[in-house]
């Protein structure tokens, strides 16, 4: 098998020991999960074809427009928080392989730091992880993902600098179901959090650097205190952004990144 998933006949089959669950509505399938996890015995994906209150990163609404994809993958991890969050990164590489094989194309999609993918820069996707634990270890993680397949939400109320919603539809003048997506995506997260496991993070952060937007480009971190420009160097064996700045080079946690 080559470093990338790529569907076929065989690859195509629903993840062996995965749960899958279709609902018509729900307030959050993140909240779904949570809801599920203490009784789950297994990992799960939860899909909701309607959401009434779904949310993104920093408690930021998630507009979902009909036909859309918002899906949840809740699982019970055994590793330390710290090692439990690069999910976000092994999650970004299914959702890129999984619209490859959606669309049969790669030209356009880039994968935007911390958890965003975007096609032809705007943004097609996102993730969000939650989780409950306490003292460095895990009760379960949620990894929630949202896909604008057929609409993109309403650009208006974005920041300066943002990357605009952008919807499959309006690049492929096609659209695909929310459950043939995630027959899709099940089985590529499947194969990359098998390798994750197996391998540990370093073949994970070298494919996402390869998908990596702007980088080696100068870009803007907002960090809620302080708006860090620079060139985006790399990312760290933990997941951090590397920038080099005038100040010199800056490893940073969590921000909002800006082109």
């Amino acid at each position: 098998m080559s470093s990338n998933w790529r569907i076929d006949a065989s690859e195509s089959l629903w993840p062996a020991g995965v749960g899958r669950h279709i609902l018509e509505e729900t307030d959050s399938t993140n909240a779904e999960a949570a809801r599920r996890a203490p009784t789950l015995t297994s990992p799960a994906w939860i899909l909701a074809l309607h959401q009434t209150a779904a949310r993104g990163r920093r408690g930021r609404a998630w507009v979902s427009p009909p036909g859309n994809f918002a899906a949840t993958y809740v699982m019970h991890p055994t590793e330390t928080a710290d090692i439990v969050a690069l999910r976000s990164f092994v999650a970004a590489l299914a959702l890129f392989d999984t619209l490859v094989a959606a669309t049969g194309r790669v030209e356009g999609l880039t994968l935007k730091w911390p958890n965003d993918v975007l096609l032809q820069g705007g943004k097609v996707a996102g993730i969000l992880l939650e989780s409950s634990g306490q003292g460095g270890q895990t009760d379960y993680l949620a990894i929630g993902i949202g896909v604008n397949l057929a609409r993109a939400p309403d650009p208006t109320d974005l920041e300066p600098g943002a990357s605009a919603p952008i919807a499959l539809e309006d690049v492929i003048g096609g659209t695909i179901a929310p459950e043939n997506f995630l027959d899709l995506l099940a089985p590529a997260y499947a194969w990359w959090e098998h390798r994750f496991t197996a391998e540990g993070f370093a073949p994970i952060r070298e494919t996402w650097l390869s998908h990596a937007a702007r980088l080696g480009t100068v870009i803007t971190a907002r960090t809620g205190k302080e708006d860090i420009t620079g060139t985006f160097e790399t990312i760290d064996d933990a997941g951090n952004l590397i920038l080099t700045t005038s100040k010199g080079r800056r490893t940073i946690s969590a921000a909002e990144v800006f082109f």
